[in-house]
């Protein structure tokens, strides 16, 4: 439970220091939807996420009213789509895109996740069918986020997956040239990408997975870059003392959080992620954290890098 001081801390985290709930992430299976009729199966993906998920904004409303935690996104991750349908064609794909984003809107929520594929060790004729959909499938839809893994410490490195996602992200960007180029945002290619991963844009739900989860991520880089100020000039172990207790402060917030929309929704809860990712927000960047801990600089290119990890 909270006491007094951890709740007036965590005010302070969220006024001064940019505190928020990143997402509360739904994961859905959809291996039940598989079939061999592209119209029925999305019919039965559309059914699913909209009936499982019809709650997920609501929840998400009401906990931020009651706690006064701001929530940021919304969304919802499935299971990955290659395995839906062996058969499918680039442009049945495509189709099953636009079924994700018309749920998406429905919903009313900011992004779905799992339009993509687990091609370490090999590609069936069905995923090279989907890896060539996915700048299309980018490019005609508003919240779809898509995933490739092609590569892993087990497996080795899928070469032939590596070229066709390098042409999938060069098509991608020059569908959506008008628009900055914004399907290449919604797309990540992965190596030793982990079983399941929750969280935008690569977020799909792992094939091991319950039927349904609520997964939550925490956004607290400006938290750490307070804490460490306090501490500047302190010892190394200080310091990683210091980190170790502020990460813990902040994801006690998400957990919070995560039981409450656990609770409120009847869905397991699974993760918490605490995100180092940047905002607009001046200050609120893991660039700021580096430059606190000691580096004189941090490139614009490794930023970029290291707040998507």
């Amino acid at each position: 439970m909270l006491n007094i001081n951890d709740i007036l801390e965590t005010i302070n985290m969220i006024r001064e220091e940019n505190l928020d709930i990143r997402t509360i992430t739904m994961g859905i299976s959809l291996i039940d939807c598989a079939g061999d009729d592209i119209n029925a199966v999305c019919d039965r993906v559309y059914d699913k996420i909209t009936k499982k998920a019809e709650r997920l904004v609501s929840v998400g409303d009401d906990i931020e009213k009651q706690y006064g935690i701001p929530i940021v996104n919304r969304r919802v991750a499935v299971t990955p789509i290659s395995i839906l349908g062996g058969r499918f064609s680039s442009e049945d794909y495509i189709k099953l895109a636009k079924t994700l984003d018309r749920a998406a809107d429905t919903l009313g929520i900011n992004f779905i996740g799992g339009y993509g594929a687990l091609v370490q060790k090999g590609c069936t004729v069905g995923e090279e069918q989907l890896i060539e959909s996915i700048p299309y499938a980018l490019a005609e839809t508003e919240r779809v986020c898509s995933s490739v893994n092609v590569a892993s410490t087990k497996a080795g490195i899928n070469m032939d997956a590596v070229a066709m996602m390098g042409d999938v992200i060069k098509k991608a960007a020059y569908l959506t040239k008008d628009n900055d180029s914004m399907a290449c945002a919604k797309l990540v290619v992965f190596a030793n990408v982990p079983e399941d991963n929750p969280f935008m844009a690569g977020a799909f739900h792992g094939v091991t997975e319950a039927d349904k989860i609520i997964n939550v991520g925490v956004s607290g880089p400006g938290v750490v870059k307070t804490a460490l100020e306090k501490v500047r000039g302190e010892s190394f172990e200080v310091l990683c003392e210091t980190i170790k207790k502020t990460a813990f402060k902040i994801t006690r917030v998400g957990q919070l959080v995560a039981q409450e929309a656990s609770k409120a929704m009847g869905i397991p809860f699974g993760i918490i992620d605490l995100s180092l990712a940047p905002t607009p927000a001046v200050g609120d960047s893991v660039a700021d954290i580096l430059k606190e801990i000691g580096f004189e600089d941090v490139s614009t290119f490794t930023v970029s890098i290291l707040d998507t990890l």
